[in-house]
């Protein structure tokens, strides 16, 4: 396992290993790893002869009265987690490593970015887009592993590959569980047991919503009022429930195959995303 702190010895690295013609896989993570994260890790290492996670929680994405400064951190666990499960390279730089004071350039996605996490975080996809592209140039990867649980994330992110023409490809991967079905995030440690129950009522909104618009399309708008009432009952603010055409990220249409049914709600100070993905 090799652990780089600064973009140059990490690049130096990147670019030895495609000189010897090695393929490579990267996991970008905010760290304090669970089981979702190493699902991303164990598709990367199938993927390619090297396997890099990036652990950085990136300021940019956040919005000043966001929580940033308490963000979870367990960097020895994280690195013990990412050697269990076969990882090659972990890059972990400093926030004024990965920034230079006086930058100034962005990368941003215009359309796929604005609903939903992007209505309510205006800010939040330009940081994540420019710090992947910066990723994307320090690690040189073949492959890039993203999960589902932030189902609009890798939509845009897939959208800058295909439009800067990066010769990346994204791996999609399935959004992961805890046994009781709250979707894995690095944030549920905030949650207490009693806010923790509840929140459980996402996904049963989103279940009961995606059951619905199976059976009949025409109640798209009801069942989404349903599934909102539902998680209000259980004592959720709710940010945004919605559906989306997965390609487009607009209401869907004639033309949609797939959609999304994405949920975000607040228990207590904590903010949760959720969605499930199907075919119309």
């Amino acid at each position: 396992m090799k652990i780089f702190k600064t973009r140059r010895e990490f690049q130096a690295h990147s670019l030895e290993l495609k000189k010897s013609g090695k393929s490579i896989a990267l996991v970008p993570t905010m760290g304090f790893l669970h089981d979702g994260h190493m699902s991303l890790i164990d598709i990367a290492r199938k993927k390619a002869d090297v396997v890099m996670v990036s652990i950085f929680v990136n300021p940019t994405q956040f919005a000043p009265n966001e929580d940033f400064d308490r963000y979870p951190r367990d960097f020895d666990g994280d690195v013990a987690k990412c050697i269990d499960h076969g990882a090659d390279v972990i890059f972990a730089p400093e926030t004024g490593e990965m920034y230079d004071e006086n930058s100034s350039c962005w990368v941003e996605e215009v359309s796929l970015s604005k609903p939903l996490c992007g209505r309510s975080r205006p800010t939040f996809y330009r940081g994540v887009t420019t710090v992947v592209t910066k990723l994307f140039h320090l690690a040189q990867p073949d492959y890039a592993v993203f999960g589902l649980k932030d189902a609009q994330q890798c939509f845009v992110i897939e959208k800058m590959v295909k439009d800067l023409d990066f010769p990346i490809e994204i791996i999609p991967a399935p959004l992961v569980r805890d046994a009781d079905g709250l979707a894995l995030s690095s944030r549920n440690r905030y949650l207490s047991a009693d806010e923790r129950s509840r929140a459980l009522s996402i996904h049963r909104a989103l279940l009961g919503a995606k059951a619905e618009i199976i059976a009949d399309h025409s109640v798209m708008d009801a069942a989404l009022l349903r599934a909102k009432a539902g998680i209000e009952s259980a004592g959720g603010k709710v940010d945004y429930v919605d559906i989306l055409d997965c390609d487009t990220m607009a209401y869907p249409g004639e033309k949609t195959k797939r959609v999304i049914v994405a949920a975000a709600a607040f228990f207590g100070t904590t903010r949760l995303i959720d969605n499930e993905i199907f075919e119309f």
